[in-house]
């Protein structure tokens, strides 16, 4: 029985008990949303939480230290063979929590083992969050993937998704039903980004500093293959002396992205500080942003760079050009033209102006479309209702 499992806590009234059951808990975009929620949920709340890969759990550190959440041991692992034992085992440890929520493909085994033996088991209900993919299906999906989902979803109280073309998606080739799905806009707290440029600390970040007359064109990413960070390399290795480009995130490309620098002859002005714990921090300092992304849906780091008040430029993947204000909607490109990437940085490169005046309808757009607020009314009304409470729960 794993730690803090509800089973092996003593009977009584007890707070409600969720489950959460993640593809990774590494501080990406999904991450600290989940994060943002829990802490909002506040006190009257138990959370336990549980990685498929049990390395990556960067994310446990942004969790509010005095709310009650539990990182169990001895859970059942959440990938591996598809056998019915294996499912069995996930199943029996999702019983006695008030609600389950998984996220992403790498939960999915926990789905199919909820559709399965939930009636038998008496599991508590379940809702799934979907926010896009990684490079294996970057390019398009897998038949073999969408008949698993189609099948695993079948008992879940809700499919939530973040952008329109997932929720296009979820009703096309996973077949589900209108009503199980809920398009759920990303947010953040909008008013922590606006920071003065000038009141920030240009060595905030860990190994660089932005000195005076630098430019920096900035990303918040992962270093995983299909944010596809040598793209952007090459396309700013164009821009003017006076830029960086400074890339935020830790992963397994960083090898590709420095030897990209290296061939491109810009290795000087590319800087990897690393995983910065608190955007906000940090992302006042660029001039900038910009996404070289495969495969996307709602990126939290797109509305962090609006909230801000910086320009964006971006592939037109996944719902990015839905999401900036019509004002930037320019200098979001074709998926897969470089060049067109290439073209977009150079013009707002070399005209702060016009940068400003994008950043400015950017700053508006996220706090009116894009608060943290409004987001986490959405989940608790979702959540409540799946618990049978209406009125959870006091969002902070």
């Amino acid at each position: 029985m794993p730690a803090e499992h509800p089973e092996s806590l003593p009977p009584g009234p007890r707070l409600p008990h969720i489950l959460h059951l993640h593809s990774t808990f590494a501080a990406g975009g999904k991450e600290r949303r989940a994060v943002a929620l829990i802490n909002r949920f506040g006190a009257g709340v138990t959370h336990s939480i549980v990685s498929a890969m049990p390395g990556e759990t960067g994310a446990r550190a942004l969790i509010d230290p005095a709310l009650r959440v539990h990182f169990p041991f001895g859970f059942p692992a959440l990938a591996g063979p598809v056998r019915v034992r294996r499912l069995q085992l996930l199943a029996r440890a999702m019983r006695g929590f008030d609600l389950v929520l998984t996220y992403n493909w790498g939960a999915m085994d926990a789905v199919m083992a909820h559709a399965l033996f939930a009636p038998m088991q008496g599991l508590p209900p379940l809702i799934h969050h979907e926010d896009g993919f990684n490079a294996d299906e970057a390019g398009g999906l897998k038949w073999q993937r969408n008949w698993y989902r189609r099948v695993a979803l079948a008992r879940t109280q809700a499919l939530v998704v973040p952008s329109r073309q997932l929720e296009s998606i979820a009703l096309g080739a996973w077949a589900q039903p209108p009503a199980r799905v809920h398009h759920i806009a990303n947010g953040i707290d909008t008013a922590r980004y606006a920071i003065d440029p000038a009141r920030l600390r240009p060595d905030i970040l860990p190994r660089v500093i932005k000195r005076p007359g630098e430019k920096w064109l900035g990303t918040l990413a992962g270093l995983r293959a299909v944010k596809n960070l040598p793209r952007l390399v090459r396309a700013f290795a164009a821009m003017g002396p006076e830029w960086n480009l400074v890339i935020l995130g830790e992963g397994p490309e960083r090898g590709a992205i420095v030897d990209a620098a290296l061939q491109a002859g810009c290795a000087d002005r590319v800087h990897l500080p690393g995983h910065v714990a608190d955007p906000a921090a940090a992302i006042g300092l660029f001039d900038l942003f910009a996404l070289s992304s495969d495969s996307e849906q709602a990126p939290l780091s797109v509305i962090e760079a609006m909230a801000a008040g910086l320009a964006v430029v971006s592939p037109a993947v996944g719902d990015v050009a839905q999401m900036v204000s019509p004002e930037n909607a320019a200098f979001i490109t074709p998926a897969g033209d470089d060049a067109a990437l290439g073209a977009a940085l150079a013009r707002l490169g070399g005209d702060a102006a016009l940068r400003a005046g994008i950043g400015t309808a950017n700053r508006a757009r996220a706090r009116a479309e894009f608060d943290e607020a409004a987001m986490a009314a959405r989940y608790a009304a979702l959540y409540g209702a799946a618990l049978g409470r209406p009125d959870f729960p006091a969002i902070r």
